[in-house]
């Protein structure tokens, strides 16, 4: 029986580890993509070694090409071919005002949220044609259509860009056999609001949306299952919101 290998960047922590944890519990040989840490990254392999599915954690910048075509590389010769593609590595920088922005976290977010899904989809693409199969599911967000102001602009435009590409490679992928779609989170509890200087936000936007709370990732990891499982056979160019209402 073919096994699926499914790559998932920023796999280490958050919604990331989440999906890989969701995907090895449906079947999937996982690698973990990470930039960081290496503790973090082991420890999600760990989790999925434990339900049962082949892990591999491999360190890398998705927006360098050479690490890119690393992380594909060690998936093939780890795992074997790769089936299957999840774009969750991002980056947001502080939050403020868009006026206020350095060029450099300017850059870093394009660089990441952008160029890194681009690279890695660019890949999995010429990995997938020949074989007539496969699936890609980006990680976008409801930043996208709200735009964020005050938080992260610049953010909202990268995942607005995403959802460009989800919908535009779909329809050129299709073709050949291959789906592409994309999950767009709203607020959802992990260490990414720490990361950006406003540890309770989570909670206090959860408060105000429709549900009443914030998502939790594993939430988001079942959305991305679904999207990757047989039962989404005949969906693709889609961008699936899970934002409880907002």
């Amino acid at each position: 029986m073919k096994r699926l290998v499914t790559v998932v960047t920023g796999g280490s922590r958050g919604i990331g580890a989440a999906v890989c944890l969701r995907l090895a519990a449906e079947g999937h040989d996982v690698v973990v993509g990470y930039v960081r840490d290496a503790a973090a990254a082991e420890k999600v392999v760990d989790g999925v070694r434990a339900a049962g599915a082949r892990a591999v954690a491999v360190r890398g910048d998705t927006s360098v090409e050479a690490d890119v075509e690393r992380l594909f590389d060690v998936a093939l010769r780890e795992l074997g071919p790769v089936t299957g593609l999840v774009n969750n590595a991002a980056v947001t920088g502080p939050l403020g005002r868009f006026a206020d922005v350095g060029t450099d976290t300017l850059r870093r977010v394009v660089d990441v949220n952008l160029m890194g899904t681009l690279l890695c989809s660019r890949r999995a693409a010429q990995l997938m044609t020949p074989r007539g199969e496969g699936v890609i599911v980006n990680i976008s967000s409801g930043a996208a259509t709200l735009g964020s102001p005050g938080e992260y602009v610049h953010y909202a435009a990268t995942k607005a860009a995403v959802d460009a590409l989800t919908v535009g490679l779909a329809k050129e992928l299709g073709p050949d056999g291959i789906r592409v779609n994309a999950v767009a989170p709203g607020v959802v509890d992990t260490d990414m609001h720490a990361a950006m200087g406003a540890p309770d936000r989570a909670r206090e936007i959860g408060a105000a949306v429709p549900l009443r709370r914030a998502g939790r990732a594993e939430e988001i990891a079942a959305a991305v299952a679904w999207l990757m499982s047989p039962d989404a056979s005949y969906t693709t160019g889609t961008v699936l919101r899970v934002a409880g209402g907002r």
